[in-house]
């Protein structure tokens, strides 16, 4: 008997529990909520950007074999590579560098790394860079980034760089209004010359 007491108790507590609880005079209400949005998408890593003297990019400027003829695949990079140059008007001159790996004769490495640095002066000009601010050398391969002595470091030798040789550079100087105490910043264009 004290357990069928004990069970009618459990239900009548459980029918009490499922029955919404409505105070006097009071209406329930139904709560409707909305999912947050998803989180914005983040943006890709720049592919291409100013540091100090030079326009470092993050991607290969991609050529057809022993050729200077750049390959299609690389036509938004250099398309970046000019939207880069126009953001920046401090720029005034950029030299487009191409540099080889040790496979093949000297000779031909340093032609072929000029030719690379030219074409890539001309597609720049072609897209809306002012040829006035371009300079195009060929290295070949005196200057090595890696061994040549593996494939991946001719890989890395294989490459074509931009480095600012010229640019504004802008210095602040802050004075103070010896009347008022108010701080004034003057602005000092100053162009600046990469030796070497």
């Amino acid at each position: 008997m004290y357990r069928t007491y004990a069970c009618a108790l459990a239900l009548a507590v459980a029918s009490a529990c499922a029955k919404p609880v409505v105070f006097q005079g009071e209406q329930t209400l139904a709560i409707k909520a909305e999912p947050p949005p998803p989180p914005a998408p983040t943006p890709p890593p720049a592919r291409v950007e100013v540091r100090d003297n030079k326009i470092a990019i993050t991607e290969k400027i991609q050529f057809e074999h022993d050729r200077a003829t750049i390959m299609a695949v690389s036509f938004g990079l250099l398309d970046e590579v000019a939207a880069v140059i126009a953001k920046n008007p401090h720029i005034k001159k950029i030299q487009i560098e191409g540099h080889a790996s040790s496979e093949g004769g000297a000779r031909h490495n340093q032609k072929l790394s000029e030719e690379r640095a030219q074409a890539v002066m001309k597609y720049l000009t072609e897209h809306g860079v002012a040829q006035a601010l371009l300079l195009a050398k060929g290295y070949g391969i005196d200057k090595p980034l890696a061994d040549n002595a593996t494939e991946q470091g001719r890989e890395q030798n294989r490459r074509v760089e931009f480095n600012i040789v010229e640019q504004d550079i802008t210095k602040r100087r802050v004075e103070i209004d010896p009347k008022t105490g108010n701080e004034k910043v003057i602005d000092q264009n100053v162009s600046a010359k990469k030796g070497g």
